[in-house]
């Protein structure tokens, strides 16, 4: 028996049967970049603690533990994982550790989301 392929795509209703697929050309840095950022971003507190961290538009040294509600070592791994990907960045100050937002790095993540 002889069954045919759909013509069109049953979630968009966008003509599939013939269609020549144009070849996008790697770029593997960007690709990179954007899954590093992505997986960075991957869980709902660090999502969370960027955003403080965008609206303090300044430096939070200890203030983030009593924020969030979760154990000040997983806050600690969170802000580990943020700023080995580069949203953030850390200095010290003492006893503690600040954190604050890296522009940069958010501006390449806009760009690289864009860019898809």
């Amino acid at each position: 028996m002889f069954v045919s392929k759909p013509t069109a795509c049953p979630a968009c209703n966008v003509s599939v049967a013939g269609a020549p697929v144009a070849l996008i050309p790697a770029d593997e840095r960007a690709e990179q970049d954007l899954a590093t950022l992505c997986k960075a971003l991957g869980h709902p507190i660090r999502v969370r603690i960027l955003k403080i961290l965008a609206a303090r538009r300044s430096c939070v040294c200890g203030d983030l533990v009593e924020m969030l509600p979760i154990a000040q070592s997983t806050v600690s791994e969170h802000l580990r994982i943020l700023k080995q990907a580069g949203l953030i960045q850390g200095e010290v100050d003492g006893p503690r550790v600040c954190y604050c937002i890296q522009p940069a790095s958010l501006d390449r993540l806009k760009q690289l989301v864009t860019a898809l």
